[in-house]
Parts: structure tokens; sequence; C-alpha cells
């Protein structure tokens, strides 16, 4: 990879092991030293001439204080569990079947106003004399009907702190739960901001103070049987920013009341990969706007001692919001991600701000998320670190960051050399991709893609989790393969499309399950949006659905784009429909090799004038239909692999009117390439464990490589 090269790189130290420290700050090219949750750096560390990453958590660590204010803790809506009423009373144990290590009930008379009681078998609230026992935490309803279900939402203290407790339980910590506070109140304020300003007095040395997000963590609710113990979890939702409060503060300033059902919804919550409705976008725009104003008050107070200010884009990031208008506000100086995947890597890379960096993965913790062995006997972290390197490569040979690092706890690598020696090779490799950006933007084809959903913009390059999480989404798989493709992504919402922003397209992409966010629901019903894309495409653009794309329930065809596609999905009203024969048909080379598409239950040609390009199970799972002077393309799912990947290139090109065979694309599908005119270099990456061999046509003509597993090469070719 030529010469060492240092710099761009943050490394986790640890007291007690100064030289392990040291040592793999020089292996790696550190010009960062950072602490971990739970870990110091003794003053060796820090004399030695590395600029210092300080983590603080600015909710936590404050149990003597949050003692003395329990009822300034954080908190959220809860359901109890449902409960079958076999007379005319029933009784509801408020906290059965939450982990009560997490949770204890907010009885306060204040929030006490805010529970409601549901007949869950009618869906509606009752009024019905109900009775709250404080020493059992059990709420009695009289009057009740037998053998309906009933439950009670209310308000819950979070006594764990989510990320702490999930520390605590991974690393086999013996020592006391963390408590949030929540920053609401001034009382809470006032101590928050006076503990920062000691603070920031008494760590000289520290030149970034690196917030772990700043209040409120996505939800994540644990419940009582390890069978199942986690019961609920969103990384974009909300629910973990409400109290009593926040809903009179809110009242306040949109002149409506917001009540617990609104965020409990059947308990069913308001996932992120639902639609939001009005009610849930004002809460969001109402809590983001308080994180902001509190947020900049700390971030301007740190920038008062001479110090940097990063928000780590993970944990407590819930009201952060780095593709919201108001995030620039924040005033930060940098923005740090934690990655699995390449889509991760854009989200980062996208943001606006000064400084970008990854914290990558594997963690140096024993286990791994998953809860399998990592730094520990029985783990192979070298071959965890080649898979997630991979994965985030190709994204950052179309768009940079600034810096790479890790977390976790040193000393578990002493142990893995071969880990060590990889990271090295990385650390080495990211540099040169860094340099080769600088020098001059990497060269893209010139198709514009928009990826359409109800989000839009503020959730690009995301959906509500890492890869691992939300893996059962079309989309997700649609993010990660777009996330190395060279072509130009952006994310709109169905606003975006009736203001016109399509004309600024080449290709849009609808994908996603009917009635989610990301397939858009009731969105479809407004003629607007289908007009504009009927429009749009028959002047010459492509709209390629995946799924059930634009599917709602209420009109002549169960997919409003229809029309386009020539295919729609029979939900059970057409089943005494007759069905077009169809043979499958070849374009060119429009499928790669090893491309696959499953094909997916009761879908059916319904145009004549449809081209059926693959099929599975008798469905048709690939097709294309001209539409004026545009083109409809469907496929009845998308699962990345590398030939998937090449797959959805194809066909993005195919609608833009563009040919398949372009300089800088390799011939085969398991490698990728990226070229930097400015600097006349090449980068040639090998997305297989296997030896592949590729050629690329360039300016200079046909180039052959040969590369090792996940290898990378890089070549001049002025």
């Amino acid at each position: 990879m030529g010469e060492k090269s240092k710099g761009s790189f943050t490394l986790p130290g640890e007291s007690g092991y100064e030289k392990l420290t040291l040592q793999m700050a020089e292996k790696w090219g550190a010009d960062v030293i950072r602490d971990s949750d739970g870990t110091v750096l003794s003053d060796e560390i820090v004399e030695a001439g590395y600029d210092i990453y300080s983590t603080i958590c600015i909710i936590r660590e404050h149990n003597e204080w949050a003692k003395e204010h329990m009822d300034k803790l954080q908190q959220t809506f809860l359901m109890s569990k449902p409960v079958m009423a076999q007379g005319s009373e029933v009784t509801i144990h408020l906290l059965d079947g939450y982990f009560t290590e997490q949770f204890v009930v907010n009885d306060s008379e204040l929030s006490r106003k805010f529970w409601q009681i549901y007949d869950r078998t009618t869906e509606t609230e009752i009024s019905e004399i109900w009775n709250y026992e404080k020493e059992t935490g059990n709420v009695t309803v009289r009057n009740v009907i037998p053998y309906h279900e009933y439950t009670v939402n209310f308000f819950a203290y979070r006594i764990w702190e989510e990320i702490s407790m999930y520390n605590h339980v991974t690393n086999n910590w013996d020592k006391e739960h963390l408590m949030p506070i929540d920053p609401r109140t001034k009382e809470a304020q006032d101590y928050l901001y006076q503990w920062l300003d000691t603070w920031c007095r008494e760590h000289p040395a520290t030149t970034v103070v690196r917030f772990t997000s700043m209040f409120y963590n996505f939800v994540w609710i644990w419940g009582d049987d390890e069978r199942n113990r986690s019961r609920f979890s969103d990384w974009g939702s909300y629910d973990f920013t409400v109290s009593p409060e926040a809903l009179l503060a809110f009242e306040e300033e949109y002149r409506y009341m917001l009540t617990s059902e609104d965020f409990i919804n059947q308990g069913k919550f308001h996932v992120t990969h639902m639609p939001p409705g009005e009610k849930q976008l004002d809460y969001m725009r109402f809590t983001n706007k308080f994180v902001v104003e509190f947020g900049k008050k700390l971030v301007n107070l740190v920038h008062e001692y001479g110090k940097k200010a990063y928000v780590f884009y993970d944990d407590s990031w819930v009201g952060v919001e780095p593709y919201s208008d108001l995030f620039g506000e924040f005033g930060f100086d940098g923005l740090i991600k934690c990655v699995f995947n390449g889509y991760e890597a854009r989200l980062c890379a996208g943001a606006r701000v000064g400084t970008h960096e990854l914290r990558l993965h594997p963690y140096l913790f024993p286990v791994g998320l998953g809860g399998t062995p990592t730094f520990m006997e029985g783990g192979n972290p070298t071959a965890d670190a080649k898979v997630y390197w991979n994965r985030i490569r190709r994204a950052l040979l179309r768009q940079p960051v600034d810096r790479i690092g890790l977390g976790g706890y040193l000393h578990l690598v002493e142990d893995f050399p071969d880990f060590c020696d990889y990271i090295e090779e990385v650390a080495d490799e990211f540099r040169k991709i860094k340099d080769f950006h600088k020098a001059g933007d990497v060269y893209t084809l010139p198709c514009r893609v928009a990826v359409l959903h109800s989000w839009g913009y503020i959730r690009s390059w995301t959906l509500s989790g890492h890869f691992h999480e939300t893996y059962m989404h079309d989309l997700i798989h649609v993010n990660e393969a777009l996330a190395g493709l060279p072509v130009n992504v952006q994310f709109i919402n169905f606003e975006d499309v009736k203001a016109g922003r399509l004309q600024d397209v080449d290709v849009v992409i609808n994908a996603g399950r009917a009635g989610t966010a990301w397939s858009g629901g009731d969105a479809w019903r407004d003629d607007k949006v289908l007009s504009a894309l009927y429009s749009f495409v028959a002047g010459g653009g492509a709209f390629i659905g995946i799924n059930e794309p634009s599917a709602v329930e209420g009109y002549q065809n169960f997919f409003r784009m229809a029309p386009v596609l020539g295919v729609d999905e029979d939900t059970g009203a057409k089943v005494c429909h007759g069905r077009f024969k169809y043979e499958t048909e070849e374009i060119g080379d429009l499928i790669p090799k090893g491309a696959n598409i499953k094909g997916k239950e009761n879908r059916m040609v319904s145009d004549e004038n449809t081209k059926v390009l693959a099929e599975d199970s008798g469905m048709p799972a690939l097709t294309v239909r001209d539409f004026g002077k545009g083109k409809g393309i469907y496929l009845s799912g998308f699962e990345i692999t590398n030939a998937n990947t090449r797959l959805l290139l194809n066909l993005i090109l195919f609608g833009a009117g563009q040919e398949l065979d372009q300089n800088y694309l390799t011939d085969n599908v398991d490698t990728e390439c990226a070229y930097y005119p400015s600097s006349g270099q090449m980068v040639v990456i090998n997305n297989s464990n296997e030896v592949q061999s590729t050629s690329i046509m360039t300016v200079k003509g046909r180039m052959d490589f040969t590369l090792q597993p996940f290898e990378t090469q890089m070549k001049e070719i002025l």
C-alpha cells in the first residue's frame, strides 16, 4: 500500500495498558486517543503528544443527584399487558412482563392525569371507575365486560439508562446502574450545565468533547423474560422523550394536547417503518427544537473552553436529526457514526458538519451485538473486520469521511495480533482513499436517482437501525446497494414530488411493503402525486417499483403505479379474473449471472405491453414496460448480493436510457472500481472472499486485474 501514513485515526486507550496503547497508536497511525465508557486515560497517555477525545454522556453518571431528584428521571409511556376480564372487575399489574430493573411506575398526581384505560376488544377508551394500588402496582377496573381485554397506558420512569444497561450486561460489569436525567426542567438544565462547566475546567488536556449523543436514547424496551428480552426497539422513535412536562409544553406551543394513546398506538407505538402522522411530526419537531436549544448552550460552553464538540450519532441521538434543518444550529464541530454497513457510512458522510468520523466494527468487546463471541475464545474479530470493511469501503469510494477509529477496550486485542495487523492495513487504505478524494471528486455516471418514501430527506440513508435490525425491509437492501454505486442519490418524500423535485431526477425508486413508510401508504391517495409521477415517466423518466410500491387499498389497482409498471397485486378481489399469459424475454445483458429475484405471491401482469424478464414460482419477478418516453420497472423484491447490486445498477442505467457497458465499470459483479480524474487514480476492490479476475474499460483502454479475497488495488492511469 506504499509508505506508512499517519493521522485520521482515533484509538481507544486504556489506563493500565499504557505500553499497548502507545504501541497500537504507532502501528495504526493514530493521531487521537480516546476513552471509552468505563475507562480512563492515564497521565502517561494524555501527555504522549496525541489529541485527546473525552467521552461524556451528559444525562448519565449523575446518580447522586438523580437519587435526590427521582422526579427528574427520563420517562416513557408503557402499555400494560392485556388482561381478559372474567367477570365485571379486572385487575391489571402495570409492570407485568417488563424488566423492573429498567422501569418503575410514575404514579404522581400529574402523571396519572395522562393515564388511560382501554377496552382493546373494541378499541375504546373507558371511563368506568378504576383504582390504583401503589403498594401492589395494580390497577383495578370495575364495570367491565366479561371476556374483553383491558390495558392501562401509564407513565414509567426509566431507572437504568439503556446503553449503560447494554454495556453492563454485555461486559459483565458489577457496578451501580446509571440513571438518565431528563433535561426538560430548568432545575435539571442548570445542574447539567454547571456539571459540564466543572468538567471542562477539570479536563484541560481534552481537545474534543465527544458527546455520546445528547439527551434521549432511541427506544429500547426490555422484558423480564430472557426469551423475549428486547420487547420493542426502534432507532428513530421519540417515545423515550415524553414526560408530563413535555406534554404540557407541547400543548402551550401547538395549542392542542397529546394523549398517552397518541404514543402507545394500540401497543404498536409509531415505528419508523410506518408513515408518520401529523401529530407525530409535530412532536418530533417540538422535541428536535428543544434538544437543539439546550444542546447549543452546552456546545457553546465547550467552545468557551477552547475545545471542539463532536456528537456521536448513536445511543442518545434522538432529537439530534443530522438531516434536519435545525442541526446546524447546534454548532457541532464533528459527527461520529458507528457503522456496520455502507449506507451508514453515507449517512455520516452526507451530514452538514465540519468533520465526519466513523467508528468501525467490531467494537473491542468480548461479544458482538448479536451475542456471538468476538474478542474471546471462539471469536474471530479479523474475519468480522474484513466483512465490515468490505461493506463500508465501497461507500467511502463514493463519498469521503474525514476520520475512522475504534471503540471499546483496547486490552482485548492483545491475544489477536492478526486483528492488529489487519486494522493497520485498513487505516493505511483509508488514508489513501481520503487523499484521492482531496485531490478531486470521484467519477460518477451522469444518472440521478431519487429514493421516494414518506420521510424523504430527513431519513436519508437510513431506516430505523443497523442493517441487522432492519434486514427484512427491501429498502435497506436498496440503500446498501446504492451506497457504493457510481450514481447520484437523493431522498425525497411525496411533498417533494408535488413541489416539482422530479425535474432534477432521472430515476425514482419506491420500495417496500404496502402501508409502510417506505412504500408510502396513504400518500398514494393523493392524485397530485400520481399525476406528477405519470408525467415524469411519460416525459422520459423511469420508475422502479419494488415489492409493493405505491400500494394502497380502495382503488381500481392495488399498485397505483400499475399503469406505469404493468404489474399489480391481487389482494383477493380478482381471484375470478383472467390473467395475461406471458413468455419471459431477454434484454441484452440486463440481468447479470448470479442475480436472483425471489417471486412474491399474487403478483400479476396487468398490461399486454409488459415484458417479463424473470419469473419465480409462476409469478413475474422482474418486468419492464414502456410508458410514453420513459419506463416502468418492477422487481418483486430486492435482497443485496454482489450480483443483485449490479442488477440494480443495470436497471437504473437502462431506465435512464444509458448504456450498460461504460468506462470505469468492472465486468465481474464481485468487483467494483472508482476513478478519481484529478489524480488519475483508480481503486479496484474485491467484494468477495474468493480470488476474482476483472476487466475495466478506461480512457487508456481496457485494464485487467486479479484480486485476492477482499483485496483493494490502486493504480495510477494518467
